[in-house]
């Protein structure tokens, strides 16, 4: 049994819609992946991709953006503790929650080429682009 009262299925979605709206006022990069993202999803829907391939660039946009979420609420949480007082342990853990937001964004952009790279291919194979 917690010790906190239930706060209900509502409560829970809007708690969750302020944390998103929060992530976008103060991290300018998560603003950047969902202009990107965009700008994927609509060139995917140009192009014609698939369902599986629309799905495993929904996966890899949200990959990106949900590191990108854990890595602020960690900063934010090792601030608010040491009081944005210098820690090395506390630096450490940064970089490391950076080092996860780039290898999720190294491997987005892998899965991205290997996606638009075939259907371009497969445009120019056709003549369709020059």
């Amino acid at each position: 049994m917690s010790k906190y009262k239930s706060q209900g299925m509502k409560n829970t979605f809007k708690n969750a819609r302020k944390g998103f709206r929060l992530t976008l006022k103060s991290e300018r990069n998560v603003r950047i992946h969902l202009v990107v993202g965009s700008i994927v999803l609509i060139l995917a829907t140009i192009l014609g991709f698939d369902v599986v391939k629309f799905c495993l660039l929904l996966f890899a946009i949200s990959l990106v953006i949900v590191s990108e979420m854990f890595n602020t609420a960690i900063e934010f949480t090792l601030d608010s503790y040491y009081h944005n007082k210098f820690n090395k342990m506390v630096g450490m853990a940064k970089d490391i929650s950076a080092g996860a937001v780039m290898l999720s964004t190294i491997i987005s952009i892998v899965i991205g080429c290997l996606l638009f790279g075939q259907a371009i291919i497969e445009i120019i194979a056709k003549g369709g682009l020059l």
